[in-house]
C-alpha cells in the first residue's frame, strides 16, 4: 500500500523525550561557556581564541555556544508542540554526527584534550538512540485516519485522499 506521507507525524513519547533530552544537553553545553569560560577551560582546557584580539575574548568559544544554543531551540520547540518535522529530525543527527567528528579528529590530531571524547561518546549515545526511535517507527504506520477522507489533520492542513494502487 501506497500513499502520501505527511508533512508531520504526531510525535511518540520516545522522539519527544529524546528531543527534550538532546535539547538539554545542548542548551546546557552551549550556556556553560557563555556563563562562565574560566570553569569552562579548567574543564575543557585553555583557549587561544582570545590571542590578538583587543578584549581579550574567546569569540570562537562564544560562536560555538551561540550556534549550539540555536540548535537546542528547535528541538525543544518541536518537543513541546510534540510534532515531530524532518528538517528537525536531520537538524538533531547531523548536528550529533558534527559534533562527534569534530571531538574525534581533532583529539586525534591533539589539538584538543581527551575531555572532549565524552562529549563524542554522549553524542554517540544520541545518535543509538535516535537510530532505534527511528527503526521502531517504521514498523508501525503512521496515517491519519482522516487522509483517506480528505479532511484537515490533526494540525489543522489539509491531506489530499490516498490513493491506493490496485493489482
Amino acid at each position: 500500500m501506497t500513499g502520501l506521507s505527511p508533512s508531520f507525524v504526531r510525535t511518540p513519547r520516545s522522539a519527544s523525550t529524546l528531543l527534550w533530552v538532546q535539547g538539554a544537553y545542548f542548551l546546557v553545553t552551549g550556556l556553560w561557556p557563555l556563563v562562565s569560560v574560566d570553569t569552562f577551560q579548567m574543564v575543557t582546557g585553555q583557549k587561544t581564541d582570545h590571542r590578538g584580539t583587543e578584549h581579550g575574548d574567546h569569540w570562537l568559544v562564544i560562536t560555538v555556544g551561540v550556534l549550539v544554543i540555536a540548535i537546542a531551540a528547535p528541538l525543544h520547540l518541536a518537543a513541546w508542540q510534540r510534532v515531530l518535522h524532518s528538517p528537525t529530525v536531520v537538524l538533531a543527527i547531523a548536528s550529533a554526527i558534527g559534533l562527534t567528528a569534530i571531538d574525534v579528529i581533532y583529539v586525534c590530531r591533539g589539538a584538543i584534550p581527551p575531555i572532549y571524547l565524552l562529549d563524542a561518546g554522549i553524542e554517540v549515545l544520541v545518535l543509538a538512540c535516535w537510530a532505534v526511535t527511528l527503526i521502531g517507527r517504521r514498523s508501525v504506520p503512521h496515517r491519519h485516519p482522516q487522509a483517506n477522507a480528505g479532511v484537515a489533520n490533526d494540525a489543522g492542513n489539509f491531506e489530499a485522499p490516498v490513493r491506493v494502487a490496485r493489482s
